[in-house]
Formats: C-alpha cells, structure tokens, sequence
C-alpha cells in the first residue's frame, strides 16, 4: 500500500510540475544539509506526540519514523563541515535519539528537537525569509495545481488520494500541530519533501513560489474571520512590532511561541491576518530593511569573490526587495533620507559596475547600512503626528495631481478653443478610466497580490517616458500653430481631419496614460501613510489636495478662455515642452532603479526630483536630447512658410 501512494505521487508530481524535476544537489547549495536535518528535527518535535503517549507506544509507524528520523539528524550531523560547535550538536543528537528510545514523554522530546534546531541554525546560519512578500493568489494557484489530490481543497487531508497514502498526508487543518508548526518548517518540507512519506519535493519551483505555496497552507488552521481582529492588533498593539519585526521572525516562530508572548487568542487572530497579509510587515515594522542591509552584506562577499554579476543582483535587490517597498513611508517621514538612500544605492552599483577597489565599495555599503539604519530608527518611531500626517498626504496628491492636470486641462482647453467639444468625452473618459484603474490596483495591491519594487519602478519609468514622447509631438504641434496667421482657416478647413476618430482615441490614451502614472505613484504614498499616521489626517489632508486641484482646474481654464489663440498655443507648447523635459528624466531613473539601464553618476550634480533632474549621465543625457529637439523644432517653426505654401 505506501509503495504504491508513493508512486501514485511520483506520477503526479511529473504531470502536474512546472518543469522537469531535476533534484536538487548538495553541493549546489551549502545550506541543504544543514535544512535537512533542521527539517527532520523540526518533523520530530510536531509529531512524536503522535507516536508515544504515557510511555507507550500508540502508532507504530509513527513511532519507527521518529527513531530512524533521530538516527538520521544524529549521522548527518557527523557529515557537516567542521564547526567548533560540532561536537555539542552532537551530544545533543544523541540524547534526543536517546529521548526517542526511551519513549519520553512528547514535551521533552520537542524540547530537546527544538534546542538542538537552534543550536544548529547558531552555528550554520540559514535564510529564513523569502526576499518579498509572498504572493497568495500564486500560492492558492500552487496548492490546486500539486497539493490538492492528496491533502483536500481545505487542507483537510481528505484528497482523492489521501485513502491510498500511508502514513496518511498532513492535515493542514489541525490547530494543535499547526501551532507548533513555523512558516519555515513548512518552506522546508515543500522544498526538500519528507523521506519515508509520500510527500516529494518540489524543489523545482522557485523559492518565491515555495514561500507563497507556504503561506497559504499556513492558514488553512487559522479561519479566515479571525484575521480582522489581527489587522486591529497589527495596527494598534506596540508588542506586536517587538515580537515581529521583520519577515524573518514572521516565517521562523510557531505560533505556540507567539500565544506565550501575547496570549493564545491574539496569537491566533494575529497569525490569521499575517499569513494573508505578509505585505503588512514591510508596510508596518520597515522589516525589509533588514533584507536590504542583509543583501548588502551578501553584495559585499559576492564582489570580494569576483563574481561582479552577482554583486550587482544582490546590490539591486537590496534597494527593490529591501528599501522600495518601505520608500513612501521614509518618503513622508523624511524626504531628505529618503533622497540620499536612493542616491547612494545608485552610486553603489555603479562602482560595483565599473570595477571599484573592494575598499570602495565596502565604504559605500558602510555608507548606505548607516543611511538603512537612520530610516529604521524613522520608521520605529512611532506614528506620524496628525499635523505631518496631514501635510504629507496634502503635498503628494497636489504634488502628482498638478503634473497630470497640467497635460489635461490643456488639451480641454485646446478643444473648446477649437471649438471640437465632441472629442472632449474622450480626454475626460481618458482621465476617468485612469482613476478606475488605480482605484482597481489599490484593491488588488492590498488583497490579492503584491506589487513588486520592478514592477512600481517600471511602472512608473515606462509610463513617463510614453508620455514624455506624446508630449514632444503635441509640444512641437502647438508652438506652429501659434505662428499660423490663418489659424481659423485651418480651423475651418483642418481640424475635422486633423481629429478624426484615430486621433480622439489618441487623446483618450493620451489623458490615460498621463493620469494613471501620477495615480498608481499616489497610491503607493497613501498606502504608506494609511499603516503609519492619523488616518483622519490623512483624509483631510488628501480632501484639501483635491479642492486645490479643483480650484486650480477652474483657474487655468478660465484663464485660457481669455487668451488670444496665438498666445494660447505659445504658452501650452512651453508648458508642455517643461514637462516633456521632466517626464524624460524621471522615466529614465526609475528604469535604472529598476535596473533595466546601466547607471553612470555625475559627480557633484545636484538632484532635483521635481525637475526631474538626477544626477546621472543617462538622465541628463535624456533631458538634454528631449530638449534638443523642442529647441530645433521650435526655431524650424519661426521660419516663414513658402509663399506657394501660404
């Protein structure tokens, strides 16, 4: 009977993986020996009380498991590299198969599993936490795709299959082993599988994957209507950041060991939200801060070695896994730090990318780590005051609501002067889609799905340079018309050509393109501050913003109404050319944060993000072309036109 479940789900695993498996070898991770027996010590301490009670043995095929598993970590240990700690792990290796042979009572085998589990992560240090936020609607894909036939859509062990597997598959459901159970113990079991069981690894899935598919069987024991109460405790009770700073201790502690710290009902409420909601500790605590000073360490060792490459990776993901997702909350904090980080991790991988001496580069990281722990220190501070609350949430909705209703209200403007108010629905459906859309990724943003640190900065850099080569031909378009001395001729004649159905639907992604960039960056403020500061504030703050738009709107178009058309297209086509020149700076930066384009600083150049000027020479290379070639096209269009044409 087990031989044939175990190769019923050998033949699962082949249809249902991804990939072709390919297992995983020791020498091509320096960690797996010492997961593996971690994980065999952490599989005694959750199921030896299933073996012995009372001294006596109640199931024997658990109970052979638990004293091959203990002879296991015992001989593995032997094989580790040499470790001044050795010889204690051993000893301790020994007494717990000693434990296990004497049929001691399940506490002080646990015990005595989890000491030595401690003892050996002391001495061979392990990653504990995956490098984002996991992905939930991935790990619910995962769990349907390998782990259903077996374990039951609701982790109940009651698959198709479960009746043919021996021993039978976990049920995830079970509160009094989930409790004792860690994110990371689970992590280490889809990763490695679980010798003498059915369940296989599935190494082949990347660690992104096996940490989603994690933490969605992590919370199947804690029911779903208890993680409301959580996100009130999250938010609200200052033990929490103290018990979970990070991702790291998040993944690494059984909830157990949390019900000691802060009660059993809280621990339950608690771990229900943070097992569907892993975002909310790099949004809370600033937790992946530590990630970001971690992979710079890691850069560091990567760049001694040699492997430059490498370096870069890691040097990069400390700024998109580590600090990108805590940006906005040290941006309303302080601006100036906020800055600085930025521009000393470009700075970092540019030395990284032009060979630096080792010395340079470890006192760049020096430099940033200091930087790292300035913003810790602001983001553990407490919450905002109500007052910097509300000036925050005013300055960045007016702040990135003037960029896109400069572009919008000047084509509205554009169109009555015209005298073409058929096309406006379709730059004021433009703008309206926009905000629909960033109100839809608030939504999927904060319950289904993590935006990651590349896919903000592209977002964002893409978006901003589309518009930026729109507003160069849209620039260069008005500043002619403002030459035209038969302007109402051409009106006349022209314009029913000139916006044809193709060009309102132009003007449609025109006004979409410009005011979705400028939403989806305010989104990732508000979120921000929403988990930081007076949440009153904040709405009063982006209240105030929006009646300063309002009124600013009503202004420019007043305004424009009294200008002659000659004056009205030299001034739009200025404007326009200014913010052309800004979107193509601040598109190529966030693509080189994104580390899709090399990066080359220029020294002693100041940054100015509201120009979107930052010191580097391909964002300045950027602006300077951009400009070229409005100053080119403006100057061809102060020639007279030929008297054949006129």
């Amino acid at each position: 009977m087990k031989y044939r479940a175990l190769v019923i789900c050998l033949v699962l695993s082949v249809f249902c993986a991804e990939g072709i498996f390919v297992p995983r070898a020791m020498g091509a991770d320096d960690t797996a020996p010492v997961r593996t027996i971690w994980r065999l010590l952490d599989y005694i301490a959750v199921d030896y009380a299933g073996a012995v009670r009372d001294s006596r043995v109640i199931n024997d095929l658990e109970y052979t498991e638990m004293t091959e598993f203990a002879a296991s970590v015992r001989t593995r240990i032997s094989g580790l590299p040499p470790n001044e700690a050795l010889p204690d792990l051993g000893t301790q290796a020994e007494e717990l198969e000693a434990a296990i042979s004497e049929k001691s009572a399940p506490d002080r085998v646990a015990a005595i599993a989890r000491q030595l589990a401690d003892q050996l992560l002391v001495a061979f240090p392990v990653v504990f936490a995956p490098t984002s936020p996991p992905d939930l609607a991935r790990g619910a894909a995962l769990y349907a795709r390998h782990c259903v036939a077996c374990h039951g859509p609701t982790g109940g062990g009651d698959g198709p299959l479960a009746s043919d597997l021996e021993p039978s598959p976990t049920v995830f459901t079970d509160r009094s082993r989930a409790r004792e159970r860690s994110l990371f113990g689970l992590f280490q079991v889809i990763d490695q599988g679980l010798d003498g069981t059915a369940m296989t690894s599935y190494a082949n899935l990347d660690a992104d994957d096996r940490w989603a598919l994690a933490f969605y069987v992590g919370g199947f024991a804690y029911p779903e209507a208890d993680q409301e109460a959580g996100a009130e405790l999250w938010q609200s009770d200052p033990r929490i950041v103290a018990a979970l700073p990070d991702l790291e201790a998040v993944t690494r502690i059984m909830p157990s060991s949390l019900a000691l710290r802060i009660g059993e009902d809280d621990s339950v409420a608690l771990t229900s939200y943070l097992r569907r909601h892993p975002d909310a500790v790099a949004h809370r605590s600033g937790g992946s801060l530590t990630l970001a000073k971690t992979r710079l360490v890691e850069s560091l060792a990567a760049y001694r070695s040699g492997d430059k490459g490498l370096a870069t990776d890691l040097a990069l993901s400390a700024y998109l896994d580590g600090f990108e997702p805590v940006e906005p909350a040290v941006a309303v904090r302080d601006g100036a730090l906020m800055r600085d980080i930025e521009g000393a991790m470009i700075e970092l991988r540019a030395r990284i990318k032009r060979g630096a001496p080792v010395a340079e580069v470890e006192a760049q990281i020096g430099d940033l780590t200091r930087l790292l722990e300035a913003a810790e220190r602001v983001l553990s501070s407490g919450e905002s005051s109500r007052s910097s609350s509300f000036i925050g949430a005013f300055t960045v909705l007016l702040r990135e609501g003037i960029e896109a209703l400069l572009i919008v209200v000047a084509m509205i403007a554009f169109l009555r002067k015209a005298d073409r108010r058929d096309a406006l629905p379709y730059v004021h459906g433009g703008w309206l889609v926009a905000l629909a859309a960033g109100v839809l990724t608030w939504f999927a943003a904060t319950h289904f799905v993590s935006i990651s640190g590349a896919s903000r900065e592209l977002t964002e850099g893409i978006g901003a340079l589309l518009a930026a080569v729109v507003l160069v031909s849209v620039g260069i378009w008005m500043h002619g018309k403002s030459h035209a001395d038969a302007w109402q001729k051409y009106i006349s004649e022209k314009m029913s050509h000139a916006l044809s159905r193709q060009s309102q639907w132009f003007l449609f992604l025109l006004a979409f393109v410009v005011v979705y960039r400028e939403v989806f960056e305010t989104i990732l403020f508000f979120m921000a501050m929403w988990g930081q500061g007076d949440r009153i504030a904040i709405i009063a703050g982006a209240g105030a913003a929006t009646g300063a738009l309002a009124l600013t709107t009503w202004a420019m178009l007043r305004y424009s109404r009294r200008l002659p058309i000659t004056q009205f297209f030299l001034y739009s086509s200025l404007l326009i050319a200014v913010l052309a020149v800004i979107l193509a700076g601040k598109g190529i930066a966030a693509i080189q944060e994104a580390g899709w384009l090399d990066v080359r600083p220029v020294a002693g150049e100041p940054r100015i993000e509201i120009l979107g000027l930052f010191p580097t020479w391909e964002g300045i290379a950027a602006q300077f072309l951009t400009l070229a070639v409005l100053v080119g096209a403006f100057w061809m269009n102060r020639k007279p036109p030929p008297k054949a044409a006129s």
